[in-house]
């Protein structure tokens, strides 16, 4: 569900429409600040355990988006004079504050999010967005407070569970983790008449739809928001899932076509198209690599943390199926998760 700029640019373009009439796909353009190392991007105090909450206040403030960036995000006509030129992170708090001032509840969950992610949830601008065959989308910004307070709520808890899975994999990975997932801008937005697209994501800015409906619950965003920040990891990854996995994938779709029951072995999620087959290799969805990469990224997610939580995931291993799977698993590992697989070995 890459759209973004970079579905216009490098063709990691997400079209397809899910059976529940949402797609994570969107357009948009990024301007975070650029070069932050991986292994930084991640916040050491943005786990919720009491144990990691402990160490925050001597641990490094993580890395945010460009202080401009900030201040279009929050307040496009122009800073207010409140929060004058300053200290980069001390400037961003403020506007962040005076951006939520009128939402208590919602300003406290845009600061931890700032506070322990480097993330800052501003708006997306209005602007008519080409849709492929769902025709133009009119999107305009939407804060994230009052009947839509959850989604902000659902974001931060994402991005702290995250930062648990990946400091975890840290401890254990015999190679760096390069996988990052915080110093995001979030631009909040609403489809006027339409539940599509949920989220779109590129240059390290992620739009979310609060009208989105892959956006139900916090496990669904949570899942979402994996897969769209996946996809900016491939993008740094000079486009890594095309040249990994690009033959794989259009080897599986040359074999099965669009046919359903010869994908589903193959396929990491159950996200389908409507009226067309599973996302990951939907046909008009832009390179499927790049979709099929992101939604075996979410697997490798949600698998990784049924073991760190000592649960059973429901699907199975998805590494124990096709040597296919099980070839794709062990390319994603190594390349951004230290190559670490904590998933029982297939019997």
């Amino acid at each position: 569900m890459l759209l973004v700029v970079l579905g216009l640019v490098s063709g990691c373009t997400g079209a397809g429409e899910a059976a529940s009439g949402s797609s994570r796909v969107g357009a948009g353009q990024g301007m975070t600040e650029p070069s932050v190392p991986q292994s930084a991007a991640r916040a050491e105090g943005s786990s919720p355990p009491a144990a990691a909450q402990s160490s925050a206040a001597s641990a490094p403030a993580p890395p945010t988006v460009a202080e401009e960036r900030a201040v279009q995000l929050l307040f496009p006509g122009g800073a207010p004079a409140s929060c004058p030129a300053g200290e980069r992170r001390a400037r961003i708090r403020c506007l962040l504050g005076a951006r939520y001032e009128d939402h208590p509840k919602e300003k406290e969950l845009a600061l931890a999010l700032f506070d322990e992610v480097g993330d800052v949830a501003g708006t997306e601008r209005e602007h008519d967005m080409e849709g492929g065959f769902r025709g133009i989308i009119h999107i305009v910004p939407e804060l994230p407070v009052g009947p839509h307070e959850r989604h902000l709520r659902w974001v931060l808890g994402a991005q702290r569970d995250i930062s648990t899975f990946l400091v975890a994999l840290e401890r254990v990975a015999k190679s760096p983790v390069r996988y990052r997932h915080g110093a995001l801008a979030w631009r909040f937005l609403r489809s006027v008449g339409r539940t599509t697209p949920s989220a779109y994501a590129g240059e390290w800015e992620v739009g979310y739809n609060v009208k989105g409906s892959l956006h139900g619950s916090a496990d669904a965003v949570r899942e979402t928001i994996f897969h769209e920040v996946f996809h900016l990891n491939d993008q740094e990854h000079d486009g890594w899932s095309r040249k990994a996995l690009g033959a794989m994938v259009d080897g599986l779709m040359v074999k099965c076509g669009t046919k359903v029951a010869c994908l589903k072995p193959y396929a990491p999620g159950k996200t389908m198209v409507r009226g067309g087959t599973y996302y990951a290799f939907q046909p008009d969805n832009g390179d499927a690599s790049h979709e099929y990469a992101a939604e075996l990224a979410t697997r490798y997610f949600l698998e990784h943390r049924a073991v760190l939580e000592n649960k059973r995931y429901p699907d199975g291993a998805f590494k124990c199926g096709p040597e296919e799977n099980a070839r794709a698993w062990k390319a994603l590992s190594d390349e951004f998760f230290g190559g670490v697989d904590l998933v029982p070995p297939c019997s």
